[in-house]
């Protein structure tokens, strides 16, 4: 039997509190407390909190928590918009060893009630704003978990459903509390419910080293600095905005908090407090875009925009670059805690035409450099797909920004894993430099008389069309062809309401003729609290007759 090969550096090399200590996105906030202990870390109307007072707030909430007998393990959820309140949430619940729900207010009280009883919450932070929605939720939920009221400085309806107020709790709080050690960066950090479609949503679950990970990946990826000044248009309950709570305070940037995603009140916000940074979806460039001169103003600097959901289109993307805005595409889920590729733009890009710029511009680019890897497979034969930018595949990621798994549903969760990859649902190429392209959901591919069609690129040439808002186009059944393309579309204010017939001209210049949309209906489009098109109402709507199509 051969022996054991010997190996000095396995002999007194151990882990110790002198050279090992468990990451967790927690510490940020107590560096830039000592960093930066009096510079704005939340800005919110009238309120301005420095980053030591954050600090204390996060461990008075803490110490408060844990008196009335939180302990690790349990679930906190809070119902709230972009609010200091749910800032310090991200810190104050972590510090426990407790897990943070962040629960979405466009949600209807039946699945919040699911929310609370499957993620078995022992405590719910509720604005007063949806204490109406919250007191529902509750009665349809065998939960009873503490109650605690948070009366917004800027906005308070009075409602309440408990006897206990957010800074009511507060003070009960030591502001110098010294919170347990994390044992293991495994550990939960957060629960984060997707927006199924069908069935009960999934609670993926993240764990404190991969949002530490992503936090400092945003930054790298994003090139956030201590002067970055982020404006909220992203939920936060959103992959806890994807990471980026964790990423302010790892570079002791300043977030300043919205209520409501309204053209005016960004604009607003982005000249008075010297924003240079935004997340969030096109459709929140289209308010841009497409706002009233009353609600304009000129951005002090250019602000830097991290666009996810669906593909940006090229021309939304240089209509945001014409008034102050600069692009960059990131691509996630809520799986991977949100952005895990980053569309990095490199020197030679430059010397392109705009035409080739724009089709580098709308790509969801490289890995994360704190994901392992990211590329586009064969989900049959699990072999990577060739780096010809035709060829379909299946993005997949692996590496350490990919949840824990699906909570209570080992079975998902198995499947989502299948390979040792974790497997997206998306369908996308990759080009010969590696970057990775999105095409489609593999639900939203359309496949009419046997040939595939991505809605992505259909779409992409109906946002040039001048009169086009926005758009979305899904298929709809048909007994010779299988399926046929069908675009709903919202028309900017004002603008003429082109015909099918001039429409599907435009579309079959710029497209194969079968690729071109077959029917057109115009109406406001259904979206989720994010932004995202729900293609999965269109696609009900277009095939159950609810609509009379043009």
């Amino acid at each position: 039997m051969a022996s054991t090969p010997h190996n000095p550096y396995s002999i007194g090399l151990d882990k110790t509190p002198a050279n090992y200590v468990p990451l967790s996105p927690v510490s940020f906030v107590a560096r830039s407390a000592e960093l930066y202990p009096d510079k704005p870390a939340v800005i919110h109307g009238q309120r301005c909190l420095t980053w030591s007072q954050v600090y204390a707030r996060s461990r008075r909430l803490a110490s408060a928590l844990a008196q009335r007998g939180v302990c690790k393990g349990a679930t906190v959820a809070i119902l709230a918009p972009n609010i200091p309140e749910m800032v310090e949430a991200h810190y104050g619940v972590p510090m426990l060893g407790a897990i943070l729900n962040t629960m979405n207010f466009r949600l209807d009280a039946a699945t919040l009630a699911f929310q609370l009883e499957h993620g078995e919450a022992s405590v719910f932070l509720v604005d007063s704003e949806f204490a109406g929605l919250a007191r529902d939720a509750l009665a349809r939920s065998q939960r009873k978990p503490l109650i605690i009221d948070i009366a917004d400085s800027e906005y308070d309806t009075g409602d309440r459903l408990g006897s206990l107020t957010y800074e009511a709790l507060l003070n009960e709080g030591d502001p110098d509390y010294e919170w347990p050690a994390l044992e293991d960066e495994w550990d939960a950090i957060t629960l984060n419910y997707t927006s199924g479609t069908t069935g009960n949503p999934k609670g993926v679950v993240y764990h404190h080293r991969g949002a530490y990970l992503n936090a400092l990946g945003n930054v790298v990826a994003t090139q956030m600095t201590p002067d970055t000044v982020k404006l909220w248009s992203l939920p936060m309950f959103h992959c806890n905005g994807w990471c980026f709570n964790w990423s302010i305070a790892a570079v002791g940037g300043t977030s300043v908090c919205l209520r409501r995603v309204e053209a005016g009140a960004m604009y607003k916000a982005i000249s008075e407090h010297n924003v240079n940074y935004m997340c969030g979806a096109a459709v929140v460039l289209s308010m841009f875009i497409n706002a009233a001169e009353t609600d304009r103003r000129d951005f002090p600097r250019t602000v830097r925009f991290i666009a996810a959901a669906a593909p940006v289109p090229v021309p939304i993307i240089r209509a945001a670059e014409a008034i102050g805005f600069k692009v960059t595409h990131v691509y996630g889920l809520t799986e991977t805690y949100g952005p895990a590729t980053a569309c990095v733009w490199k020197d030679e890009f430059n010397a392109l035409g705009d035409d080739e710029q724009g089709e580098i511009l709308k790509r969801q680019g490289m890995r994360y450099h704190v994901q392992e890897a990211a590329s586009v497979l064969n989900p049959e034969t699990m072999a990577r797909v060739p780096a010809d930018g035709q060829t379909l595949g299946e993005v997949m990621f692996r590496g350490n920004i990919v949840m824990k798994g699906y909570l209570k549903n080992p079975s998902a969760t198995d499947a989502a894993f299948a390979g040792g990859w974790f497997h997206t649902g998306d369908i996308g190429v990759l080009h010969p430099d590696g970057y990775i392209e999105l095409k489609d959901r593999s639900k939203d591919v359309i496949i009419s008389g046997g040939e595939n069609i991505s809605s992505i690129e259909v779409e992409a040439v109906l946002y040039q069309h001048p009169s086009v808002l926005e758009c979305a186009v899904v298929a709809k059944k048909d007994d010779k062809w299988g399926e046929i393309p069908c675009a709903y579309i919202t028309l900017k204010m004002g603008a003429p309401e082109p015909t099918p017939i001039e429409l599907t001209q435009f579309c079959r210049e710029r497209l194969a003729h079968y690729k071109a949309p077959r029917m057109f209906v115009f109406g406001p489009l259904p979206k989720t609290s994010t932004g995202k098109i729900q293609k999965f109402v269109l696609r009900d709507q277009v095939n159950d007759g609810g609509f009379k199509l043009n």
